[in-house]
């Protein structure tokens, strides 16, 4: 893994391709403070390109995973400091949205507790979501006279259908992992005590699996939302041949194909690089 400095609001710890970022304001419930948004945007711009980094976890210390911005830092204490405080929101958004959203290993919320406002959008940047049961959720915004700003609302009407996405944030109304889970904001909510086998468990599976092939698909299923067919056709038609450049410059042209028909792998129950 490449050196990273030492931060003051996150920690970062490595192993066997999967590298994990805790949010270290426990006393804060991990708010976003201007620091953090500074420490996370440098931390994976310097992640992005570490070949090491096969997977990225994303987490929380003590008993929250992140509970939002910090009002009092963010808000506050930058009144009258407007172009610090427009500099500091645009770091904000862009490690959230381009840096993590676009991130070209697979991402892994662990939400280990409370998750409100802000966090919605480190939550909908990852690539998966999985959360302790007893974790609470809340877009409360409302109830301080606000809206769901700063990206919030656009990532949760893209993740959450209609309805739930009004409902929740029209009325403060906190909810639980397992509301998460039904209403798809997350992948699976699970019992406390099995939160990192779970997660880890699916990272280690990633980590094992052809990162050029899983960064594409990623990139794949981001893009052609918004993509006409057509648009989408010819779109996904280039990603497949710039696979195919990849894994012939590797040495490894065809590899999963030529596999499957010499039966060494069942595709349908495991990735080739599992018979490597």
């Amino acid at each position: 893994m490449i050196e990273v400095p030492t931060y003051k609001t996150i920690l970062v710890d490595h192993e066997d391709g999967i590298t994990t970022i805790t949010f270290n304001r426990p006393e804060k419930r991990n708010a976003m403070s201007p620091q953090l948004h500074m420490d996370m945007w440098d931390v994976l711009n310097r992640l992005e390109g570490d070949d090491a980094t096969r997977v990225l976890v994303l987490t929380g210390a003590g008993q929250a995973f992140c509970a939002g911005q910090d009002l009092k830092e963010y808000f506050h204490e930058m009144e009258g400091r407007e172009a610090e405080r427009r500099r500091v929101g645009r770091i904000g958004q862009e490690w959230r949205d381009r840096l993590l959203r676009m991130f070209p290993k697979p991402t892994i919320a662990m939400v280990n507790g409370y998750c409100f406002g802000g966090a919605f959008t480190i939550v909908c940047s990852c690539d998966f979501a999985i959360a302790a049961e007893d974790a609470t959720f809340g877009l409360s915004e409302v109830n301080f006279g606000n809206l769901p700003g700063g990206l919030v609302s656009k990532v949760i009407s893209g993740v959450l259908a209609y309805r739930d996405a009004v409902y929740y944030a029209m009325t403060g109304e906190p909810f639980d992992a397992k509301r998460a889970a039904e209403i798809k904001f997350i992948n699976k909510a699970v019992p406390r005590e099995q939160l990192r086998d779970e997660v880890y468990g699916l990272a280690r599976k990633l980590a094992g699996m052809d990162a050029a092939a899983l960064r594409i698909t990623k990139e794949a299923l981001k893009q052609v939302r918004d993509m006409s067919q057509e648009q989408a056709y010819y779109w996904l038609m280039a990603k497949s041949n710039e696979l195919k450049w990849r894994h012939e410059h590797e040495g490894r042209g065809g590899d999963g194909v030529q596999r499957f028909l010499e039966k060494r792998y069942r595709p349908g129950l495991q990735s080739f690089t599992e018979t490597e």
